[in-house]
């Protein structure tokens, strides 16, 4: 690593037993100093706040508050502090709205030390922190020949209202609850209400699941995916 202070780093995970071995793997290597770990998204997002890391390690799949979310909060809220997805799944469910989130770093739970301390590296120096087989996913998708979008339904899939339907185009866009309410002119109380229907109408149990729901009905489009 280039030479400068300790990198402050969260870890957020919820499995315990995961999340000690990282902070444990973490303690050992140079150049890193571990200020905080978290079991849950919001508990990340709450410790981003407090501790101004410079990174946080986050998980994807978390109860509460999903690492997709925690990232979009996290980068809204406190830009000076990076995220590095540290994740087992490397999906392109899950690595496109984890970047379209902010994260500049996505590494899979097989990457040893040295990736890990390369990426807090990489995404402190202004770099994308990304695994190797991630950069060839990336690569794959650029070269991937240009598909015809699946064409909306006529009527909205499982009951949706068509307000409901907006706000779900609007979250598979990466928006935040926030930003949705300010777009469709409404509270976000409202805002919420409308995502616990929609979620609750579709079986859904978070944003990233949701996000899937609107790409495989037709409701939105992948990143890099023509309109």
């Amino acid at each position: 690593m280039t030479a400068r202070r300790a990198a402050r780093v969260v870890v957020a995970d919820d499995q315990t037993v995961v999340r000690e071995g990282i902070v444990m793997l973490l303690g050992l290597l140079p150049g890193i100093e571990v200020v905080g770990s978290a079991a849950d998204g919001e508990e990340a997002v709450r410790l981003a706040a407090e501790l101004a890391p410079d990174v946080v390690l986050m998980d994807l799949r978390m109860p509460r508050c999903d690492g997709v979310e925690a990232t979009r909060r996290i980068r809204a809220d406190h830009p000076g502090t990076q995220v590095v997805v540290l994740t087992t799944y490397a999906d392109d469910d899950s690595l496109f709205p984890a970047l379209q989130a902010g994260a500049r770093g996505y590494l899979t739970k097989d990457a040893d030390g040295d990736e890990i301390v390369r990426a807090i590296d990489d995404v402190l120096s202004g770099e994308a922190g990304l695994s190797p087989k991630i950069q060839r996913r990336l690569l794959e998708r650029l070269a991937e020949p240009v598909r015809n979008p699946p064409q909306p339904p006529d009527e909205p899939p499982d009951g949706l209202t068509a307000r409901e339907t907006e706000v779900l185009r609007l979250v598979a866009e990466g928006r935040s609850n926030p930003e949705i309410a300010r777009t469709l002119h409404v509270s976000t109380a409202t805002v919420k209400t409308h995502i616990n229907n929609l979620f609750a109408k579709a079986g859904l149990r978070d944003r990233a699941q949701a996000i899937h729901y609107a790409y495989r009905h037709g409701l939105a489009q992948p990143p890099g995916r023509p309109t």
